[in-house]
């Protein structure tokens, strides 16, 4: 998402196993840090029980760290920008381990906020920096795949994160959850600072570049579109864990197998997306749009059963699954010559979206209830998916208008 360099070729001296092993260290960070943002949506409701606080308060844990991290993914990347990337990454990782613990020993429910704060600052650091880094590490032939690889984190912490913590929480309760995070973020704190190089910045984005890109119109287009459809998601899928149990009735047991089957799914359709979207991209995110509406508006109705509530689940997985590479492709071909300063408006608006996502469902919840945030979201996604749609005729209908540009 963030700071984009150019594969070099003065890497090759570097043995191809310690490159690897530098692209991994990167690769399960941004792991970590993905995994231990959306932790809390497959802990929400024993979170809430041990502090006795509302469903709704207890998705303040998803709204804390999306704010920070819309905050610091610029500033970090304007303040840091002549600053060793090794050394921040490493700073970055162990925040992310001082948080994870903070939380798993917290004896009161503002303890667990602050270590969310922690988060939300990794979160913005770590993608800031640490996302285009892959190309400086290996050389210049392998850096296609190593960014593919880095990049694949992402979609592995998205969908796989929510049902692995959730099943550790079930077996062990959700503070064993937090440390099992803390462990691994220390273990690759370790692996970073082992195998990677000094990491001098090789481009500096400013803040003139991030006003010029924000009044053009297909960078417009792109936020408005992706804030949409992430508020939809996570304004939606935040509280899905409740919904199980109190409208499906779902067992612990169940609901675990229930979001590893939609994790699988999320997977799957990463892949489809990031197939179709260099091909079709307004096709690619419409359809993906179009797919989380569905699940979303069916699951009030059809969600009653568990063999409903699991079909639908697998349809969200595969919307969902697309979206990120979706949406990244699209901010990158709405501004092909400014693409690190495209990336750091990407990631700040897609966090802030997860957060207002998951504070807009949290007072539908409180005030409503968890059906209605299903409707809420169906009928953003909806609008997301005919608006990708009118965007594409109307791109097809311009005179040298290139619809697979994303514009």
């Amino acid at each position: 998402m963030s700071t984009t360099a150019t594969p070099r070729d003065d890497i090759p001296s570097r043995t191809p196993l310690r490159g690897r092993l530098a692209v991994l260290s990167v690769t399960l960070g941004i792991f970590a840090v993905v995994t231990t943002e959306i932790l809390p949506i497959g802990l929400l409701t024993p979170i809430g029980a041990d502090f006795a606080v509302a469903d709704g308060t207890a998705g303040l844990m998803m709204t804390m760290p999306g704010l920070l991290a819309a905050v610091a993914a610029p500033v970090v990347t304007l303040a840091t920008a002549r600053a060793d990337r090794r050394l921040m990454l490493g700073a970055f990782v162990l925040l992310l381990a001082v948080a994870d613990f903070l939380t798993a020993a917290a004896t009161a429910y503002w303890v667990v906020l602050l270590a969310r704060v922690l988060v939300g600052v990794t979160i913005g650091g770590f993608w800031s920096v640490g996302v285009g880094l892959a190309a400086r590490l290996v050389p210049a032939r392998s850096a296609g795949r190593a960014t593919a690889v880095v990049f694949a984190a992402v979609p592995l912490g998205s969908v796989l994160g929510v049902p692995a913590g959730t099943l550790i929480g079930d077996l062990a309760g959700w503070r064993t959850a937090f440390v099992t995070m803390g462990l691994l973020s220390a273990g690759v704190l370790a692996l970073l600072l082992l195998t990677l190089p000094a990491l001098p910045p090789e481009q500096v984005t400013r803040p003139a570049v991030l006003r010029a890109l924000l009044r053009e119109p297909g960078t417009g287009f792109a936020l408005l579109t992706t804030f949409l459809v992430v508020l939809a998601h996570f304004g939606t899928y935040t509280y899905v864990t409740p919904f199980l149990r109190e409208v499906t009735h779902a067992g612990p047991g169940t609901v675990t197998g229930f979001l590893l089957v939609y994790g699988c799914a999320g997977v799957a359709g990463n892949f489809l997306g990031g197939a179709l979207v260099t091909r079709r991209p307004h096709a690619a995110f419409g359809a993906a749009a179009a797919l989380i509406a569905l699940a979303t508006a069916l699951l009030p109705f059809l969600g009653r059963s568990e063999a409903g509530a699991l079909a639908l689940l697998v349809l969200w997985g595969l919307g969902y699954g697309a979206v990120p590479v979706c949406s990244q492709n699209w901010f990158a071909r709405a501004a092909t010559r400014t693409p690190e300063a495209a990336s750091v408006l990407f990631t700040a608006s897609f966090q802030a979206t997860i957060a207002i996502g998951a504070l807009a469902g949290g007072f539908v919840v409180d005030h409503a209830t968890l059906p209605a945030v299903m409707a809420l979201g169906a009928a953003t996604a909806g609008l997301v998916s005919l608006a990708a749609r009118i965007h594409f005729v109307r791109a097809r209908s311009t005179p040298g208008a290139r619809p697979s540009s994303g514009r």
